[in-house]
Protein backbone atom coordinates (compact mmCIF):
# COMPACT_ATOMS: atom_id res chain seq x y z
CA UNK A 1 0.00 0.00 0.00
CA UNK A 2 1.58 3.21 -0.87
CA UNK A 3 1.83 6.48 0.93
CA UNK A 4 -1.04 8.17 -0.49
CA UNK A 5 -3.07 5.34 -0.10
CA UNK A 6 -2.34 5.13 3.54
CA UNK A 7 -2.85 9.08 4.54
CA UNK A 8 -6.31 8.94 2.27
CA UNK A 9 -7.97 5.64 4.14
CA UNK A 10 -6.63 6.82 7.36
CA UNK A 11 -8.03 10.56 7.24
CA UNK A 12 -11.56 9.12 5.96
CA UNK A 13 -11.37 6.85 9.23
CA UNK A 14 -10.36 9.52 11.50
CA UNK A 15 -12.78 12.07 9.85
CA UNK A 16 -15.46 10.02 9.95
CA UNK A 17 -15.70 7.48 12.53
CA UNK A 18 -17.33 9.93 15.40
CA UNK A 19 -19.59 11.77 13.17
CA UNK A 20 -23.10 10.78 12.14
CA UNK A 21 -22.32 10.33 8.82
CA UNK A 22 -20.71 6.44 8.83
CA UNK A 23 -17.14 5.79 8.00
CA UNK A 24 -18.04 2.49 6.38
CA UNK A 25 -20.21 3.63 3.64
CA UNK A 26 -16.94 6.64 3.08
CA UNK A 27 -14.68 4.06 3.05
CA UNK A 28 -16.26 2.26 -0.26
CA UNK A 29 -15.65 5.20 -2.57
CA UNK A 30 -11.69 4.75 -2.59
CA UNK A 31 -11.67 1.12 -3.28
CA UNK A 32 -14.23 1.83 -6.32
CA UNK A 33 -12.99 5.21 -7.48
CA UNK A 34 -9.46 4.05 -7.76
CA UNK A 35 -9.71 0.56 -7.98
CA UNK A 36 -7.80 0.18 -4.65
CA UNK A 37 -7.20 -3.27 -3.23
CA UNK A 38 -8.13 -4.03 0.26
CA UNK A 39 -5.81 -2.17 2.95
CA UNK A 40 -5.21 -5.86 5.12
CA UNK A 41 -6.15 -6.34 8.63
CA UNK A 42 -3.18 -4.78 10.18
CA UNK A 43 -4.06 -1.29 8.70
CA UNK A 44 -7.80 -1.88 10.21
CA UNK A 45 -6.76 -2.96 13.55
CA UNK A 46 -4.19 0.12 13.33
CA UNK A 47 -6.80 2.49 11.81
CA UNK A 48 -9.29 1.82 15.13
CA UNK A 49 -6.45 1.87 17.39
CA UNK A 50 -5.63 5.46 16.13
CA UNK A 51 -9.46 6.82 17.01
CA UNK A 52 -9.72 4.86 19.99
CA UNK A 53 -6.80 6.69 21.78
CA UNK A 54 -8.29 9.40 20.08
CA UNK A 55 -11.37 9.26 21.67
CA UNK A 56 -9.88 7.78 25.12
CA UNK A 57 -7.57 10.60 25.10
CA UNK A 58 -10.51 13.63 24.42
CA UNK A 59 -12.28 12.41 27.63
CA UNK A 60 -9.18 11.35 29.66
CA UNK A 61 -10.22 13.27 33.07
CA UNK A 62 -13.78 11.70 32.76
CA UNK A 63 -12.53 8.40 32.43
CA UNK A 64 -10.27 8.64 35.21
CA UNK A 65 -13.50 9.75 37.38
CA UNK A 66 -15.74 7.31 35.74
CA UNK A 67 -13.15 4.14 36.89
CA UNK A 68 -12.55 5.25 40.14
CA UNK A 69 -16.53 6.17 41.03
CA UNK A 70 -17.35 2.45 39.28
CA UNK A 71 -14.58 0.34 41.78
CA UNK A 72 -15.79 2.45 44.54
CA UNK A 73 -19.50 1.69 43.87
CA UNK A 74 -18.57 -2.13 44.50
CA UNK A 75 -17.73 -0.94 47.85
CA UNK A 76 -20.20 1.53 49.25
CA UNK A 77 -23.34 -0.02 47.00
CA UNK A 78 -23.85 3.83 45.96
CA UNK A 79 -23.92 5.04 42.68
CA UNK A 80 -22.51 8.27 41.84
CA UNK A 81 -23.16 10.53 38.56
CA UNK A 82 -19.55 8.93 37.36
CA UNK A 83 -20.33 5.80 38.34
CA UNK A 84 -23.34 5.38 36.45
CA UNK A 85 -22.62 6.71 33.51
CA UNK A 86 -19.87 3.87 33.24
CA UNK A 87 -22.24 0.89 34.44
CA UNK A 88 -24.11 2.66 31.39
CA UNK A 89 -21.39 2.57 28.59
CA UNK A 90 -20.72 -1.36 29.51
CA UNK A 91 -24.67 -2.45 30.27
CA UNK A 92 -25.27 -0.62 26.70
CA UNK A 93 -22.64 -2.39 25.14
CA UNK A 94 -24.36 -5.74 25.93
CA UNK A 95 -26.91 -5.34 23.18
CA UNK A 96 -24.63 -5.05 20.05
CA UNK A 97 -21.89 -7.11 21.31
CA UNK A 98 -24.81 -9.96 21.26
CA UNK A 99 -26.04 -9.14 17.99
CA UNK A 100 -22.80 -9.26 16.56
CA UNK A 101 -22.45 -13.17 17.84
CA UNK A 102 -26.15 -14.08 16.42
CA UNK A 103 -25.59 -12.03 13.08
CA UNK A 104 -22.35 -11.71 12.31
CA UNK A 105 -22.27 -14.01 9.20
CA UNK A 106 -25.77 -12.64 8.44
CA UNK A 107 -24.57 -9.53 7.67
CA UNK A 108 -21.26 -10.35 6.07
CA UNK A 109 -22.97 -12.33 3.66
CA UNK A 110 -26.29 -10.26 3.17
CA UNK A 111 -25.81 -6.94 4.05
CA UNK A 112 -22.49 -6.13 3.37
CA UNK A 113 -23.63 -3.98 -0.22
CA UNK A 114 -22.94 -0.65 -1.41
CA UNK A 115 -27.01 -0.49 -1.96
CA UNK A 116 -27.35 -1.52 1.61
CA UNK A 117 -25.14 1.29 2.66
CA UNK A 118 -27.01 3.70 0.42
CA UNK A 119 -30.41 2.97 1.92
CA UNK A 120 -28.98 3.24 5.45
CA UNK A 121 -27.16 6.48 4.90
CA UNK A 122 -30.44 7.91 3.57
CA UNK A 123 -32.95 6.18 5.94
CA UNK A 124 -30.75 6.36 9.21
CA UNK A 125 -29.60 10.01 7.76
CA UNK A 126 -33.59 11.22 7.60
CA UNK A 127 -33.89 9.34 11.65
CA UNK A 128 -30.98 11.98 12.84
CA UNK A 129 -33.08 14.28 11.23
CA UNK A 130 -36.25 13.56 12.64
CA UNK A 131 -34.47 12.97 16.16
CA UNK A 132 -33.03 16.57 16.39
CA UNK A 133 -36.22 18.58 14.46
CA UNK A 134 -38.02 16.78 17.96
CA UNK A 135 -35.22 17.53 20.16
CA UNK A 136 -35.51 21.16 19.17
CA UNK A 137 -39.48 21.69 19.86
CA UNK A 138 -38.56 20.89 23.45
CA UNK A 139 -37.83 23.37 26.37
CA UNK A 140 -36.21 21.15 28.94
CA UNK A 141 -33.29 18.34 28.33
CA UNK A 142 -31.82 15.80 30.95
CA UNK A 143 -28.40 15.91 31.98
CA UNK A 144 -28.64 12.63 33.56
CA UNK A 145 -29.17 9.58 31.96
CA UNK A 146 -31.53 6.68 32.96
CA UNK A 147 -31.48 2.75 33.13
CA UNK A 148 -34.06 2.60 30.49
CA UNK A 149 -31.85 5.17 28.35
CA UNK A 150 -28.94 2.89 28.76
CA UNK A 151 -31.23 -0.52 27.50
CA UNK A 152 -32.76 1.36 24.33
CA UNK A 153 -29.32 3.66 23.15
CA UNK A 154 -27.67 0.32 23.75
CA UNK A 155 -30.37 -1.55 21.62
CA UNK A 156 -29.69 0.98 18.68
CA UNK A 157 -26.75 0.94 18.68
CA UNK A 158 -26.95 -2.73 17.38
CA UNK A 159 -28.61 -1.47 14.03
CA UNK A 160 -25.29 -0.25 13.50
CA UNK A 161 -23.64 -3.58 12.43
CA UNK A 162 -25.33 -2.49 9.35
CA UNK A 163 -23.13 -1.06 6.78
CA UNK A 164 -23.96 3.02 6.47
CA UNK A 165 -26.07 3.22 9.69
CA UNK A 166 -23.30 5.06 11.82
CA UNK A 167 -22.32 4.01 15.10
CA UNK A 168 -22.55 7.49 16.72
CA UNK A 169 -25.34 8.48 14.23
CA UNK A 170 -27.92 5.70 15.82
CA UNK A 171 -26.77 5.95 19.13
CA UNK A 172 -26.98 10.30 19.25
CA UNK A 173 -30.37 9.47 17.21
CA UNK A 174 -31.40 7.82 20.12
CA UNK A 175 -30.33 9.56 23.28
CA UNK A 176 -31.99 12.95 21.24
CA UNK A 177 -35.11 11.16 20.82
CA UNK A 178 -35.13 10.61 24.57
CA UNK A 179 -34.53 14.26 25.56
CA UNK A 180 -30.96 14.10 26.58
CA UNK A 181 -29.34 16.97 25.95
CA UNK A 182 -26.88 17.56 23.44
CA UNK A 183 -23.90 17.22 25.67
CA UNK A 184 -24.98 14.41 27.15
CA UNK A 185 -25.95 12.70 24.14
CA UNK A 186 -22.79 13.15 22.22
CA UNK A 187 -20.69 12.06 25.19
CA UNK A 188 -22.24 9.07 26.02
CA UNK A 189 -22.62 7.78 22.17
CA UNK A 190 -18.73 8.43 22.17
CA UNK A 191 -17.64 6.46 25.25
CA UNK A 192 -19.73 3.86 23.92
CA UNK A 193 -17.92 3.46 21.14
CA UNK A 194 -14.93 2.59 23.31
CA UNK A 195 -15.63 -0.93 24.45
CA UNK A 196 -17.17 -1.43 20.83
CA UNK A 197 -14.08 -0.29 19.18
CA UNK A 198 -11.94 -2.00 21.62
CA UNK A 199 -13.60 -5.99 20.71
CA UNK A 200 -13.52 -5.36 17.40
CA UNK A 201 -9.92 -4.35 17.42
CA UNK A 202 -9.40 -7.46 19.26
CA UNK A 203 -11.40 -9.66 16.75
CA UNK A 204 -9.47 -8.22 14.26
CA UNK A 205 -5.78 -8.68 15.92
CA UNK A 206 -7.12 -12.50 16.50
CA UNK A 207 -7.53 -12.78 12.71
CA UNK A 208 -4.28 -11.15 12.10
CA UNK A 209 -1.97 -13.16 14.22
CA UNK A 210 -3.86 -16.39 12.57
CA UNK A 211 -2.50 -14.70 9.03
CA UNK A 212 0.35 -14.80 7.08
CA UNK A 213 0.30 -11.51 5.75
CA UNK A 214 3.86 -9.10 5.41
CA UNK A 215 3.39 -6.23 7.44
CA UNK A 216 4.76 -2.66 6.19
CA UNK A 217 5.40 -1.03 9.35
CA UNK A 218 5.55 2.34 8.00
CA UNK A 219 2.30 2.42 6.87
CA UNK A 220 0.89 1.51 9.75
CA UNK A 221 2.48 3.95 12.25
CA UNK A 222 1.38 6.59 9.46
CA UNK A 223 -2.18 5.52 9.34
CA UNK A 224 -2.12 5.24 13.36
CA UNK A 225 -0.88 9.08 13.57
CA UNK A 226 -3.22 10.30 10.74
CA UNK A 227 -6.55 8.62 12.22
CA UNK A 228 -5.56 9.65 15.71
CA UNK A 229 -4.80 13.35 15.31
CA UNK A 230 -7.50 13.71 12.76
CA UNK A 231 -10.41 11.79 15.23
CA UNK A 232 -8.99 13.86 17.87
CA UNK A 233 -9.58 17.18 15.84
CA UNK A 234 -12.87 16.29 14.31
CA UNK A 235 -14.29 15.10 18.19
CA UNK A 236 -13.45 18.66 19.88
CA UNK A 237 -15.01 20.12 16.26
CA UNK A 238 -18.23 18.44 16.59
CA UNK A 239 -18.65 19.18 20.09
CA UNK A 240 -18.59 22.25 19.63
CA UNK A 241 -20.66 23.00 16.36
CA UNK A 242 -23.53 20.77 17.49
CA UNK A 243 -25.05 23.46 19.98
CA UNK A 244 -24.99 26.10 17.55
CA UNK A 245 -25.80 24.17 14.40
CA UNK A 246 -27.54 20.96 15.14
CA UNK A 247 -27.46 17.69 13.08
CA UNK A 248 -29.27 19.22 10.06
CA UNK A 249 -25.86 19.74 8.15
CA UNK A 250 -25.18 16.43 8.66
CA UNK A 251 -28.48 15.14 7.65
CA UNK A 252 -28.21 17.00 4.12
CA UNK A 253 -24.88 15.01 3.83
CA UNK A 254 -26.01 12.05 4.57
CA UNK A 255 -28.91 12.43 2.15
CA UNK A 256 -26.01 13.40 -0.75
CA UNK A 257 -23.72 11.08 0.49
CA UNK A 258 -26.29 8.04 -0.27
CA UNK A 259 -27.28 9.37 -3.67
CA UNK A 260 -23.63 9.07 -4.61
CA UNK A 261 -23.47 5.38 -3.36
CA UNK A 262 -26.55 4.30 -5.58
CA UNK A 263 -24.48 6.02 -8.86
CA UNK A 264 -21.25 3.67 -7.81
Amino acid sequence: MDIFQTIILALIQGLTEFLPISSSAHLLFPSKLFNWPDQGLAFDVVLHLGTLSAIVYYYRYSLRLMSSDFFYSFKTRQLTADAKLAWGVLLGTIPVGLAGLLFKDFIEVNLRSIEVAAYTTIVFGLLLGLSDWIHRKKDKFREVIGWSDVVIIGAFQAIALVPGTSRSGITITAALLLGLSYKLSLKFAFLLSIPVIILSTLLMSIDLANSANTIDWLSLLLGFVISAVAAYATISMFIRLVDRVGMLPFVLYRLLLGGLLFLL
